[in-house]
Formats: C-alpha cells, structure tokens, sequence
C-alpha cells in the first residue's frame, strides 16, 4: 500500500516502505530506545536488534480511510522508565513524519519487545 497525495505541483506517492524507515530512524534517536525489533522475532524469547536498512521490518503502516495508524515494535534500554520512553517516542515519531512527510498522523502504538542492558 501506500499514500497518494496531490498538490498544486503535481502527484506525489509516498510507500509504507518509506515511512516505516522515517518512523524508525526518528524511533531510535530517542533517549532509552536500544534499537527496533522485528514485529514477527519472539519465536525464543529473544528479540533481535534490527539494523537501519531493516527498520521497515519493525513498523507496521496501517490505513484506516484518511487516517494512518502506526505500530512499532521496540528495544529499550534496562532502568530507563518505559511509559516515559514509549512517550517520547509516540511524540518523535509524530512530528518527525508531519515535518518531513507533512503526513497526519493518527495514532502510534508502540510495541516494547524486549529490555537490553547497555555496555559501556
């Protein structure tokens, strides 16, 4: 699927693909975000850190007439607060794709699939 959008200039035609990588990569520069998980991993119990080329892999687009909805399945950082990482992400992820998309978003749902402690 994807978004067609019309403008004065002409047509423009926007894949789930890219906004999935958009979404990830705003995703990721949040503080106690680990990385993004594949949404199908949990087969051992054990979640696996996708890569940015793979971002896409961890967000599902969804389209619901005019509305878009957005579910991304994450890893976060062990002794940060997950509501308040979750939250920021939802408001990163918003903004970022109405700024460069200039998509209206409504809603991000978001998917904690694992707790990893950071090496230092």
């Amino acid at each position: 699927m994807s978004i067609e959008l019309t403008t004065k200039d002409g047509h423009v035609t926007i894949t789930n693909e890219v906004i999935s990588t958009v979404a990830g990569g705003a995703a990721i520069e949040c503080y106690g975000i680990v990385g993004m998980a594949s949404k199908n991993q949990l087969r051992d119990g054990i979640a696996e850190i996708l890569r940015k080329e793979n971002f896409s892999k961890g967000v599902v687009v969804r389209q619901d007439g005019e509305d878009i909805h957005i579910d991304m399945y994450i890893i976060v950082s062990y002794g940060t607060k997950i509501s308040e990482v979750a939250h920021n992400v939802q408001s990163q992820v918003k903004y970022t794709l109405d700024k460069t998309l200039g998509l209206n978003i409504r809603s991000v749902n978001i998917y904690i699939q694992g707790v990893r402690v950071l090496q230092d």
